[in-house]
């Protein structure tokens, strides 16, 4: 018998892949997010693998939305084996233009979203015994991007956020995973109310993320840069200046 999987940001990009991947394998899967009638396409591919499969519309930024779901996941179910916190939004607009409500905006769905859902399921995993929690931050959560401050923020804060949680519970029966993506080719990069990315290079298919997210889903790792891009971050580490210097340069200011 399959796991049970709740997945945020499951309407399209890397949230959509994953739940197809998984349902396709067996795994009963819940998707959450705003769009209904793109979430009802994704559990129409789903339904034929994974019959038990749901779908909550919810905009995971609002604060109720997490007891909410997870409430009703758990009764649909009867229980919750793996969370997914991948719903997220850009937000790129240069400092001097970006306002406060839109940093707040941001934060609540990048970050204070994966908290309550985190909040939410924990303490009935904790009473089962049994869970697992994946958060899905960024390579914008180890490296500064420009015209991304507010993106940068919460993807930091959930790096953070899940390596404390991590060490919290490093003694208990719930596994805590941070996935730290690298550019990837979903929608997140065309929204029309944003301004253009600073990076324009290759992305890696949404599909292939999906792929090495539900294989780390079987192993018993932390931290997982997919791709591995883990380098870079380590070089921003040693070298900030020449990191910083380097990242100007290549938007040509």
């Amino acid at each position: 018998m399959g796991r049970t999987i709740l997945i945020t940001g499951a309407s399209s990009g890397i949230g959509a892949a994953l739940a197809r991947h998984l349902a396709a394998a067996g795994d009963t899967v819940g998707l959450v997010a705003r769009r209904e009638d793109r979430l009802a396409g994704v559990l129409a591919d789903c339904t034929p693998h994974a019959p038990d499969s749901a779908m909550w519309v919810a905009d995971v930024g609002e604060a109720d939305a997490a007891e909410r779901v997870v409430a009703a996941a758990w009764a649909q179910w009867g229980g919750i084996d793996v969370l997914v916190n991948n719903a997220a939004i850009p937000g790129v607009r240069p400092v001097t233009r970006v306002t406060a409500a839109e940093v707040e905006r941001v934060m609540d769905v990048n970050f204070h979203a994966p908290v309550r859902f985190a909040l939410a399921a924990l303490p009935r995993m904790l009473e089962r015994g049994s869970g697992t929690i994946m958060n899905v931050s960024s390579l914008g959560g180890r490296l500064g991007i420009p015209r991304e401050s507010a993106y940068c923020a919460s993807k930091f804060a959930l790096c953070g956020w899940t390596e404390a949680v991590a060490l919290d519970l490093w003694n208990s029966p719930i596994r805590v995973k941070l996935v730290i993506p690298g550019a990837v080719d979903t929608e997140i990069w065309d929204k029309p109310d944003e301004e253009g990315a600073a990076y324009d290079g290759p992305k890696v298919p949404a599909e292939d993320v999906a792929a090495e997210m539900a294989a780390a889903l079987d192993d018993d790792g932390v931290e997982y840069y997919i791709p591995d891009m883990k380098g870079v971050a380590v070089f921003k580490t040693q070298d900030i200046a020449t990191y910083m210097q380097g990242s100007m340069d290549l938007i040509g200011s």
